[in-house]
This record gives C-alpha cells, structure tokens and sequence, in this order.
C-alpha cells in the first residue's frame, strides 16, 4: 500500500481535447439476434461459455416509464463468444429459471460494469449475481477524471468516439427497434478492452489495491432500507408549511404510489409531483374545484378526479405529519454554528485536513471518504477516555464500513481535525 505522500502520484493521463477519434458506428461483429424464448436464451448461455475471460455486462431498463427497476435487456459480450443481447421479460416463464443457465456461465468469471451500482440491482432480480467485479466509471473516478461517463472514457483510453444511444429511452418496447439494439450491442463492444486501459492507469499511479477494494465492497452491498417516508421527496414539498397540507401531500402521493406500482408506471406519468402539491395547497372539496386546478382539468385526471378527491378527503380526518422528518442522523451542515458549534468547528477542520488528502493522493474527495460518514463522526464526535483519537476514529470508520485504504489514508488526517480545540 504506497504511502499518502508516493500514492497517485502518477502522472495523469491527458484530457484528449486534441485527439481525433474514430467513431464506433456498428458492432465489429454486427447486431446480434436478440434471445427471446427458453431455447434461445439457453444458447446464449452456450455460446457465452464457450469464450474464454471476463464479461462485458449492461443492462437497459425503462426509468422514467415503469415504476419497477427492472431489466429489459441484457447485453454480455466475451472474448470468443462475441456479444449476445437477452431479453428477459419476453420467455413467458419464471425468469429465475429461465436465465439460469445464463446465470451460472456469469458466474465463472469476472464482470466489467460501467456504473455498476446502477444494474448489478436489476441484474440480481433475475438471478445474476457477480462473483468478481471491475467497475470501469469508479475506476475512472479512482484515477481522477473529471469526466468518467462511458463515452468520454472510451475516447480518452481507446480513441474511439461513441455516439449518443438510447440510455433513456422506454426499453419495455417491444419491438425493440434496430437503432436501439446497434446502440446496446456497442456499450459492450470494447468494455473489456476500456478495463484494461483504466487498471494500466490505476497501476501506474498505486491504485489497483484501492480500486479492488472498492469492486468488492461495491459487488456485496446489499442496500440501505428504503426511507420510510419517501413521500417527503415529493419536489416542491418546500414550499408547503402547514401540516393539513403535508398530510395532502401524503395521500395523494401514496394513492398515486399504489397505482403507478399496480400498473407499473412511472409515477410521475400518473400524476407530476407539481400537481401534488398544487393540490395540497389549494385543498378543493369538490370535483369542480379541483378540475380547475393545472393538470386536472385534462381528460385522464378528470376520469380520476374522485380518486384524488378522497385522498384529499382522508388528508383532512387523518392525523398530520411531523412538520420535519424523523433524523437518524446529524441535521443539515447548515445549522451546525448554532445548534452544536464545537461540530462545526470539528467539520470545517475534517473537510480542510481531507480536501488536502485528496489533492495529494489525486482522488475525488468524496471517494476518499463518505461525506456522510464525515459529518456523522464530527457531530456524533466525544474524545475517548483514554485519549487515543486515532484508535477511536479508525473504530468508527470500521464500523461505518470505510475501506481499508480509506481508514489507513483518513484516520491520521481526521485525528488531527479532531483534535482541534473547541469553541470557547
């Protein structure tokens, strides 16, 4: 493990500002036929088998259209298997079942993800789970890019330009369209090959054990529970103070909730978040007044206009809401100064003594350290008994499942801030 003052010193790697780089139109190999039935997803599972070495992965799902998370395509490619593309919604089986002999072939090495927290979820539902994992994009991160999406990636390492896809398009389709599977095909065209570049780099610059350490907290994260009261992400929900109001904005959330889950739509294809809280304010008693109201007078709210109704309705006999979340943990930044100043003065010195530490050791701040776990341990911050800072910090940054890296980096930099003395 090099040394804070050695580590990342490395020269990086130049912004290819000034490279001209070839465009990857098609797949070297063309577009595969997409895997739909049980025997052509089991051949898939074949062909894959039959490569040798790691496997490229994605997935496309359909935020912003479906409530669920889930996948709606596939895409692996392998060294001597070349690409396959998978639907896993269209077998008309359980599809545990069906993809498991794809599961278990993903199983026998390592996967290369870009962003993987965002499909290893949706991955794991249909029973695929990494035994080993590259993360090319917290690579990146890792090696100080300051841009780490796939397409700038890509240029960068491989002068190879990628053409904007279809990311955000609604992927349960079907039929899904050529365009759409040729821009799916290629976000696995040259994975493995994007790993390699980046691992070059992060060697170079005393990374790698840092970078295998973060893959492998990254691969068995099980997630935090959902927050109980989601409903109070609703956006606009700062302007409404008076608690009636916040318990309209309640039940007309979760009512639009429970339908958007039923027929598996987006939420905010129900009903926007901005109608929610012009509701909650307005308060109509009547289907007149609230199809007054923008968005409800269209034609599809005007054929639900009693469902919101009654929820506004159950607003007004129900309890109200705190006006403030329950916290399980410190109060925004913000407030420090006033509600617990030795805390402010503790944070300012953690961020100062870290955002040095990370210049040096040429790393995103906030991947050296969890901003959470920061403000977490200078508010929750006592000085131990026996005096030993050090000990008592690289405890709670264990506990709070700070890598190994990050507490041999951190914990003589957070000793220090801590240590400071408190406001008088």
């Amino acid at each position: 493990m090099p040394e804070p003052e050695t580590a990342g010193s490395a020269p990086e790697t130049p912004e290819p500002t000034d490279i001209e780089a070839e465009p990857l139109l098609t797949p070297r190999d063309g577009v595969p036929d997409v895997s739909s039935s049980r025997m052509e997803i089991a051949r898939a599972a074949d062909l894959l088998a039959s490569g040798t070495g790691p496997f490229a992965v994605d997935a496309e799902r359909a935020s912003g259209f479906r409530y669920s998370n889930r996948a709606y395509l596939v895409q692996i490619r392998r060294v001597g298997a070349g690409t396959v593309l998978i639907d896993p919604v269209s077998h008309g089986g359980d599809p545990m079942e069906v993809l498991a002999p794809v599961a278990a072939v993903l199983s026998t090495d390592e996967w290369v993800l870009h962003a993987a927290d965002q499909d290893l979820p949706c991955l794991a539902e249909i029973g695929m789970r990494p035994t080993a994992l590259y993360d090319t994009e917290l690579a990146g991160r890792l090696a100080n890019f300051d841009r780490v999406n796939l397409a700038a990636m890509v240029q960068r390492l491989l002068g190879l330009q990628l053409t904007k896809g279809h990311g955000a398009a609604d992927w349960s389709k079907r039929p899904l369209p050529d365009e759409w599977l040729n821009y799916a095909a290629l976000d696995v065209e040259v994975l493995t090959d994007l790993r390699e570049a980046i691992a070059a780099i992060l060697d170079e610059q005393g990374k790698a054990e840092w970078a295998r350490q973060e893959f492998e907290y990254l691969r068995t994260f099980e997630g935090s529970p959902t927050r109980r009261d989601r409903w109070r992400r609703t956006s606009g929900i700062h302007k409404v103070r008076d608690p009636r109001a916040l318990a309209a904005v309640r039940e007309l959330w979760t009512t639009r909730d429970q339908i958007a889950r039923r027929r598996d739509i987006a939420p905010g294809r129900i009903l926007p978040d901005s109608a929610i809280i012009s509701a909650a304010t307005a308060n109509p008693d009547t289907i007149e007044k609230l199809t007054a109201l923008p968005v409800f007078g269209g034609s599809k709210q005007r054929r639900s206009a009693q469902v919101w109704l009654d929820a506004l309705a159950r607003a007004r006999t129900n309890d109200p809401p705190d006006a403030q979340e329950p916290s399980n943990g410190p109060p925004p930044a913000s407030r420090w100064s006033r509600r617990k100043p030795e805390a402010a003065v503790r944070l300012e010195a953690a961020r100062a003594e870290l955002t040095a530490l990370a210049q040096q050791v040429s790393v995103p701040v906030e991947n050296l350290l969890s901003p959470e776990t920061v403000r977490r341990l200078c508010w929750d911050w006592q000085p131990p008994a026996d005096g030993d800072a050090t000990a008592a910090v690289d405890a709670f940054l264990r506990e709070s499942t700070a890598r190994q890296w990050q507490r041999e980096l951190t914990v003589p930099a957070l000793s220090r801030a801590l240590s400071e003395p408190p406001v008088s």
